[in-house]
């Protein structure tokens, strides 16, 4: 059985990894490496697999990627734009084909590879022949339309040679030799450059004004499609590709076996430096549609298809300094301050050090030779000390004992890797920070309230806190320079139509610390008002499905700390929604039940289910004990069902639960039918 503090790790790390997905895929400006990214992704699949019952469909590795706002129009992708499950050796090649030749019950001879291209996937819709619509892959249910950019790109024809209705995936990218042509002109204009060919392709694709995208040398290649006729392989959909006039890779090779396989990877790696393009590995696919068919996929991830990523570009410099930034929730973040040097293409001259325990287990000192690797990031990250160039000059780093923003004291919590400062909103990096929390479109969703524009509030003083932004006036605005009567007028507006935000997003935007969006909306079901919740005592709070020790404490942490209990006033009086108003009944034939789910469910996910339960007016459990009325089991139920045996709980399947679920709906609204 998970403990608490598993739970909390693993919440921990899902919100950690979304918001990479978002920075990544969305906005083109990656926080981590690709190295570090895996590191994280790794570690949560790990403990998902060892707690299979804490896995749920919001997490990172049961879909593509990270939620994402965008000022583009959302297309809903009618098939996922999945992600691949990585591999970084031979033997992690070796062990998806064994998973695979399982599945498959027969060895898979047919394999088709080519190289990986660094660039941002896309999905091109025509009808009839010609191009409809075309979407990025954004969190991979959901994209933007960013048709008119796209009719820009000379690669991507607005009509193909044949008048078919089919949905071409591909990927976007500028060449090395552009890139640099491109950021030379930049230079020369005195304006930003891009980080690498990446970052430069997502930033021409998802310009406002396609005439931008126009003037930037994007290219595209082709590497699946959705296509309307039967079609056997992988190649053979490439090459009908080809057909319609579409550019794909010359060089997708098929290989009979894994050897093959791992030669192409090598021969990638010798050619990686001389291509005109950057590549971070190479992509393999079972070639066969029917075995890909079979094998299908899993979580956010096809099974018939892999990406095996080479190692991330690596270089020496000399770690001058670190400096420390303090983030949203207090966190006190470590940045490596560098000697400049080039790595790939890109001038770096800091990279993430995460905490002090990291700097500890690498035994970096201040002055020292360090190794640092960037996969295409912006922020690389140090791997080692090069111990043996050391002269005895070195210093070890002392961590403060003092906010370097507000002189607030700093503290570890126990169980915790980061340290915290205690200033709270009272300490001026985090209050602007928090503001730009409290506005985002997750939290209360005000528009024009961008981190600039926080900036500038918190540097003019024209807030101290959250609930100050519900006190600007129209002339407070139009004193600041950015501000015109019209962009200040939008502004008050959306801050004013924010006080309709349900409570549970209010709750979300207060920015608790380990409290993210589904553990707010839990809040707010569970205790109906902020009085509540303020009032709970860390017994109440522990017992609620889900919260462990951590979460609890540092929730009582929160409402025990006056100026925050003084911003809520203040919220209160602005007028905001801190009641829940869509609490579940507890009246319905279910009344006074107790239901818990285990394994895996075919037809629906775990909470969808729960929520009918809730609808029909009773309770769900995540753990097994004699007050349990009902266990509902799907595929693969483990020692929870075991349990559920021995104390002689009733067991419905999925089928049975569907069944009853059925009777309910079409019997008595508050008499249930007799269960199986």
């Amino acid at each position: 059985m998970a403990t608490p503090e598993v739970k909390s790790r693993i919440e921990a790390l899902r919100e950690e990894i979304l918001a990479h997905d978002y920075a990544y895929y969305v906005l083109a400006q990656p926080l981590i490496s690709d190295a570090e990214y895996d590191r994280l992704f790794t570690a949560l699949q790990r403990l998902e697999l060892e707690h299979p019952t804490l896995v749920t469909p919001e997490s990172p590795t049961q879909r593509p990627g990270g939620k994402f706002e965008t000022s583009f129009a959302p297309v809903a992708h009618r098939v996922p734009m999945l992600s691949l499950a990585n591999a970084f050796n031979r033997e992690g090649l070796i062990a998806w084909e064994v998973r695979n030749t399982k599945l498959l019950d027969r060895a898979i001879n047919d394999y088709a590879v080519e190289p990986k291209i660094d660039g941002l996937a896309v999905s091109l819709l025509y009808q009839r022949g010609r191009l409809i619509r075309a979407a990025t892959r954004g969190d991979g249910m959901t994209g933007e339309d960013i048709t008119y950019n796209v009719l820009t790109i000379p690669d991507i024809p607005r009509e193909l040679k044949q008048a078919v209705d089919i949905e071409v995936r591909g990927e976007v990218y500028m060449s090395i030799k552009d890139f640099e042509t491109l950021n030379f002109r930049r230079a020369e204009r005195r304006e930003s450059l891009f980080a690498n060919p990446r970052n430069a392709a997502a930033g021409s694709l998802r310009q406002q004004d396609p005439r931008i995208t126009r003037d930037r040398p994007l290219r595209f290649w082709a590497y699946a499609t959705l296509g309307p006729r039967n079609l056997d392989t992988h190649r053979a959909g490439l090459n009908f590709l080809q057909e319609l006039g579409l550019p794909i890779w010359p060089d997708t090779r098929l290989c009979n076996n894994l050897d093959e396989v791992w030669n192409y990877c090598n021969e990638y790696q010798e050619r990686r430096p001389a291509l005109p393009f950057e590549i971070d590995g190479v992509v393999i696919k079972v070639n066969a549609l029917e075995e890909q068919d079979i094998l299908g996929t899993v979580g956010r991830e096809p099974r018939w298809a892999i990406a095996f990523k080479y190692p991330p570009t690596q270089a020496t410099t000399r770690l001058e300094g670190i400096a420390i930034s303090v983030g949203r929730t207090g966190t006190l973040n470590p940045v490596a301050l560098l000697e400049p040097v080039t790595v790939g293409g890109v001038t770096i001259s800091k990279a993430t050090l995460h905490n002090l325990d990291e700097i500890r287990r690498k035994d970096l000192r201040i002055g020292d030779v360090v190794l640092i690797q960037r996969a295409g990031d912006v922020i690389p990250q140090v791997v080692k000390p090069v111990v043996e160039k050391r002269t005895g000059a070195e210093t070890v780093y002392d961590f403060p004992t003092r906010c370097p923003e507000c002189g607030s004291h700093i503290i570890k919590p126990e169980g915790f890797a980061m340290h915290y400062c205690t200033g709270g909103l009272a300490c001026r990096a985090q209050l602007v920070e928090q503001v730009k929390h409290f506005a985002s479109r997750r939290a209360m969703n005000i528009e024009h309230l961008g981190a600039k524009v926080a900036d500038t509030f918190v540097e003019q003083g024209l807030i101290q806190d959250l609930a100050d932004l519900y006190s600007l006036q129209l002339n407070d605005l139009m004193r600041l320079e950015r501000f015109a009567r019209k962009s200040a007028e939008n502004l008050i507006h959306a801050i004013e139509a924010s006080k309709e935000i349900p409570f549970e997003r209010v709750l979300f935007a207060l920015g608790i610390h380990e409290v993210g969006e589904q553990t707010a909306r839990l809040l707010a079901q569970q205790f109906g008002s902020i009085e509540n919740l303020a009032s709970a005592a860390l017994e109440q709070l522990m017992a609620v499905n889900g919260l462990g020790p951590i979460v609890s404490q540092s929730i009582r942490n929160f409402f025990e700390e006056p100026h925050n209990q003084n911003v809520i006033e203040k919220l209160r009086s602005a007028g905001l929604q801190l009641t829940y108003s869509g609490a579940p009944s507890r009246e319905g034939p279910l009344a006074g039940q107790i239901w818990l789910f285990t394994g895996r469910l075919a037809k629906i996910t775990r909470p969808a289910a729960e929520a009918l339960v809730l609808q029909f007016g009773g309770h769900t459990s995540s753990s097994i004990t004699k007050n349990v009325t009902r266990v509902v089991a799907g595929e693969e139920a483990g020692s929870k069902l075991e349990k559920a045996r021995k104390l002689q709980i009733p067991i419905l399947s999925e089928q049975e639960f569907w069944e009853y679920i059925e009777r309910l709906e079409t019997g008595s609204k508050n008499q249930a039918p007799i269960l199986p």
